[in-house]
């Protein structure tokens, strides 16, 4: 958010597109053509890639490549269409017979056809429950099983008929009702059922006139187990009937998980390296038998990601029907020809295709370029994930220019913080947070440093650089920042925020976690830890050992205490026993050293007494261990304590040459 500009509210929706920004258009096109060229066999077809990788935009290409009225005829359901239904699979048999009639009308056309198509189905339904029939009585009384019908009927003649002929009749007729209803029901069996079923439905294609019946079932990894299970086992109904084709967008995985929990009796895999080619992958074998085609998304690389961003931001700007985002939309596709070549959607070609409009979108290609390589790495190239990132970043700097923050935002700042907070691991940003918080300028040293290593700058910088904001590459959390890809990854994101007051962008984020609010109270467990820092020197240098199971976030909230504590004395001539606390906990996370300087330096300097001259040993790293040096000359300087300062003073080696400071 710059020069007061409003944010526009440019939605990215998460519903499958005809429009295609991921070149998936030419596996639905693959998909067509096989379709149209096994157009005499049945053909069940799997469209598999993880959650958000556009299975759903695939199969809506594929529906869009049929249009209502050809001789192909494509029907459409979603997995969570038959979630509520007790038997899914009845009911995509009867969704798929019905859209057939409705769709070619032929409840007019082939009336006994369809009259036969739906006796079919009805009566597999009778023939699945095993016995239990959706009849209804002369009575009116609708009643599932045949015990239940004829026990209530009867009763109900017995208690409303008084005439004891017209009783006697009524009886009679029910009893041989039930009779006839029960032989019906024992002579039929499934099999007999589905053989009438397939009989029925080839006879109603060959009415209908279509060349081919394309079905497709989406959703179907968002289903309970049961229903994902039902639905596959109605599609295996259909597989060997000709001019019939399934195609099913479902993650693989997910359905792996759903037959594994229906066929609890399959035998346990087998995988270690021995067994591998032996052992037999039960789950994986039936899906493949019911899929016979699989089509797999694959995920954005760092290449592909940046073109899908430039693209969605660029669309969002200029909007997708605009004869500029055509043109780009035809550069996008070319680049995504060759993704291997690493090459994006030039600058230079963006600005010839917008002309005049490039001051509009300038913002957008910017951050296109900047968050990309980030987004590709956390998001594993997944579209949905990279959409909700943009929307997420979006809605923020709405809502914070509504609350009137203005210039303390800028976009590409919280793109970059945002980028850290949902991509990095939980502690890294967690220590960028809590410092930046706890810090009077907003600044988490480390930040300065690791930009500074990703750059291939010196990874030593002297102290006081750039504003003295640095801290010694030697620093244990940076050690364990540079083994981290992901965190050198995003330190080379442009711009730096070494010298940035992270603070506005933590009140942004606090939708998540508040890193600014009131400090949150001790668990029962740090409770019993502070006590034993509070102790005295004894007990707080036998408390190291368990401060190192703690994370920083917890030494953190301990530190926070024992600082309180510290500088809540009435004088500083002696030390405040909580300053043992302090120096445990810098012991067990050497990352807080700055913090136990900043103590010292919230001492009043020409009322400290002759402890502060020793003690702090464990100072080690140069931007805390330069700060107390600082801090020394401060206190030689206020100090009318001759004693301290000349305890201050540096000690000359045994041999009179060289000088080391007590601190």
């Amino acid at each position: 958010m710059t020069s007061g500009k409003v944010v526009p509210l440019g939605y990215l929706s998460d519903h499958e597109t005809k429009v295609d920004l991921l070149n998936n258009e030419a596996i639905a096109r693959t998909i067509v053509r096989l379709i149209n060229e096994t157009v005499d066999s049945a053909v069940t077809i799997g469209v598999h890639g993880d959650w958000g990788a556009g299975k759903s935009s695939v199969l809506e290409m594929v529906e869009t490549a049929f249009p209502d009225g050809g001789d192909v005829l494509c029907l459409k359901f979603s997995g969570w269409q038959f979630q509520g239904f007790e038997d899914a699979k009845i009911a995509l048999i009867e969704g798929v017979v019905n859209g057939l009639i409705e769709k070619r009308s032929l409840a007019t056309k082939a009336t006994d056809e369809v009259k036969r198509i739906l006796k079919s189905v009805d009566l597999l339904k009778v023939a699945k429950k095993g016995g239990l029939l959706a009849v209804t009585a002369f009575t009116g009384i609708p009643v599932l099983g045949l015990e239940e019908l004829f026990g209530s009927a009867v009763e109900l003649i017995k208690n409303t008929v008084t005439d004891k002929d017209s009783r006697e009749a009524v009886l009679k007729q029910l009893a041989d009702l039930k009779k006839e209803k029960a032989d019906e029901t024992n002579s039929r069996s499934v099999p007999t059922e589905i053989k009438e079923f397939r009989e029925a439905y080839k006879e109603l294609i060959k009415k209908s006139g279509i060349k081919r019946l394309i079905v497709l079932i989406d959703d179907l990894d968002r289903c309970l187990p049961q229903t994902a299970i039902e639905t596959l086992e109605a599609i295996r109904l259909f597989v060997l009937w000709d001019k019939t084709a399934f195609i099913v967008g479902a993650d693989e995985g997910m359905i792996e998980v759903a037959v594994r929990d229906h066929f609890k009796n399959f035998p346990e895999i087998d995988v270690s390296p021995n067994a591998r080619e032996t052992t037999q992958n039960y789950t994986r074998s039936y899906l493949e038998k019911l899929l016979q085609v699989p089509f797999r998304i694959p995920a954005l690389g760092e290449t592909e990601t940046g073109i899908y961003v430039t693209l969605l931001l660029l669309g969002r700007s200029l909007g997708e029907d605009s004869p500029e985002f055509a043109q780009l939309l035809a550069l996008g596709r070319s680049a995504l020809g060759r993704p291997w070549e690493g090459k994006g959607i030039d600058r230079d070609a963006i600005k010839a295709a917008v002309g005049g409009r490039f001051d509009d979108v300038v913002d957008a290609v910017n951050l296109a370029d900047r968050v990309s390589p980030v987004l590709a790495a956390g998001t594993k190239g997944n579209p949905r994930q990279i959409k909700r990132f943009l929307n997420a970043l979006t809605l923020r700097l709405a809502v914070a220019q509504e609350r009137g923050f203005g210039d303390a935002i800028e976009q590409s700042h919280l793109a970059k913080i945002m980028l850290a907070e949902m991509f990095l691991p939980q502690s890294v940003f967690d220590h960028m947070a809590t410092m930046a918080a706890s810090s009077e300028d907003g600044i988490c040293p480390e930040i300065a440093t690791i930009e500074k290593i990703a750059a291939g700058k010196p990874e030593h910088p002297k102290h006081g650089e750039d504003g003295g904001t640095d801290v010694d590459s030697t620093n244990p959390v940076i050690d364990d920042w540079k083994t981290r890809p992901e965190v050198l990854r995003w330190a080379k994101v442009k711009p730096e925020l070494g010298a940035v007051s992270l603070k506005p962008y933590l009140f942004v984020i606090k939708d998540r976690k508040n890193y600014l609010g009131a400090a949150a109270p001790l668990s029962p467990k740090l409770m019993a830890l502070l006590d034993r820092l509070l102790g005295g020197d004894m007990s707080a240098k036998g408390a190291v050992a368990d401060l190192k199971a703690n994370n920083l976030g917890e030494a953190v909230q301990l530190f926070e205490n024992v600082r309180r504590k510290a500088l809540d004395v009435p004088n500083f001539d002696t030390r405040p026993p909580a300053m043992a606390g302090a120096a445990a906990i810098v012991e067990a996370h050497p990352s807080l050293q700055g913090r136990y300087v900043e103590i010292l330096e919230a001492m009043p300097a020409d009322r400290v007494g002759l402890w502060v001259a020793s003690g702090h040993g464990f100072v080690t790293e140069a931007g805390p261990k330069a700060r107390l040096g600082a801090l020394t000359e401060k206190w030689k300087k206020a100090t009318k304590n001759s004693l301290l300062r000349s305890a201050l003073e540096p000690k000359k080696s045994a041999k009179g040459s060289g000088k080391h400071g007590n601190v």
